[in-house]
């Protein structure tokens, strides 16, 4: 079966160095897996490179056996919008929105009548917890209800993949995996994979499958292994 999104001879430089030195990777429909790494190792780049935020210097990816790489940034910019979900290490949500209209702007920014998209923001806010928060704006939020704000924004179009850069960097630690584990739990009632950027090892040994980067390169992808 071929891979929902899968990236070929990847190369990432900033100058003369190399954020990502030929990285080959496959990521398969609704798989959960996370990218681990030291600082610097390229894991942010290598998410950001699939996800179409980056543009690498070489190599090709493609989603659904397409390519995308070559897209320009018009078709990019839709792509982002109606097939990849993103959840930042800040929420980035828009201080002047309530969380329902938060979670509704993509599906408006598709063409979604406003009525049908605040329905569907409430119910994915009802199913991750934040029923009677709905009028609320991101200031009036703990962290980890933005970040699960940030959640329902990132699903509530459907997309193929979300993309998860540090999503608990800014959270304490049971915070933070309660948080991730709503991401996962959202992701499987959609079919949606789902790429974690992490340092958190816990969090890491925690989902299906960790792949480690070094220097730019993939040390290797296995099953996660539980810490003890």
């Amino acid at each position: 079966m071929t891979p929902l999104l899968t990236g070929r001879g990847l190369i990432k430089r900033y100058g003369q160095q190399h954020a990502l030195a030929g990285v080959d990777i496959d990521i398969e429909a609704g798989e959960v897996l996370a990218i681990v790494g030291p600082s610097g190792s390229g894991k942010t780049s290598l998410l950001h490179v699939l996800a179409g935020i980056l543009r690498a210097e070489e190599g090709q990816i493609t989603l659904a056996g397409q390519r995308i790489d070559q897209l320009n940034e018009t078709k990019r910019s839709e792509l982002r919008r109606t097939e990849f979900g993103f959840v930042f290490q800040s929420g980035m949500l828009v201080a002047e929105l309530t969380a329902e209209e938060n979670v509704a702007l993509p599906l408006l920014l598709g063409g979604r009548d406003k009525g049908e998209s605040l329905a569907a923001a409430r119910d994915w806010l009802d199913r991750l917890g934040l029923a009677g928060k709905e009028r609320r704006r991101p200031g009036e939020l703990s962290g980890g209800e933005a970040q699960r704000v940030a959640i329902a924004r990132s699903i509530a179009h459907r997309p193929k993949v979300i993309f998860a850069d540090e999503p608990t960097g800014a959270l304490d630690t049971k915070t933070g995996h309660a948080t991730v584990h709503a991401l996962i739990d959202a992701a499987r009632a959609t079919g949606a994979a789902v790429i974690i950027v992490t340092h958190d090892r816990e969090l890491a040994a925690a989902v299906p499958r960790t792949v480690s980067i070094r220097d730019g390169r993939i040390e290797h992808s296995a099953p996660a292994v539980p810490v003890a």
